[in-house]
């Protein structure tokens, strides 16, 4: 592992690939993700790197284990339990164990964010369709919502 990891413009690290968000889904839309410390950096975590395209969005999903997510670029809205906030560069947005989340980037701008998560942790679970139901009796998160 190298001391120093080289931003290189264009939101892109120098020596880090730019990969898929996940394997393959639907449930997600023009989503990339960039390791930049993985378990090899003897630390207990992971930082990663998303972007998420202009009018994309993650998975909409909970899991077990908490994580921290800065916005670095653009401008988006993120889905937090039973709240939706606006977010822009710098905010930081903490999702607790077993939290309902989903980011969305704006309708003409990308959405870059670092996550830092442990990097023991369980896989992240997406919404029966009763649990999707009960998440859409609220009319502002059933609109948010992508899935």
């Amino acid at each position: 592992m190298k001391p120093l990891l080289r931003y290189q413009g264009d939101f892109q690290w120098e020596g880090v690939p730019v990969g898929p968000y996940k394997a393959e889904g639907t449930h997600f839309r023009g989503v990339t993700r960039q390791t930049l410390l993985g378990p090899d950096a003897g630390l207990r975590c992971e930082l990663r790197y998303f972007e998420i395209e202009p009018n994309g969005h993650s998975t909409l999903e909970r899991h077990d284990h908490a994580h921290a997510v800065v916005i670095f670029r653009g401008a988006g809205r993120v889905l937090v339990g039973a709240e939706i906030f606006d977010v822009r560069p710098f905010d930081l947005v903490r999702i607790g164990p077993q939290t309902w989340h989903q980011f969305r980037s704006a309708p003409g701008a990308p959405l870059g964010f670092f996550c830092l998560v442990d990097c023991a942790r369980d896989r992240p679970v997406q919404p029966t369709r009763a649990e999707l139901g009960a998440l859409r009796t609220d009319s502002q998160i059933a609109a948010f919502i992508r899935t």
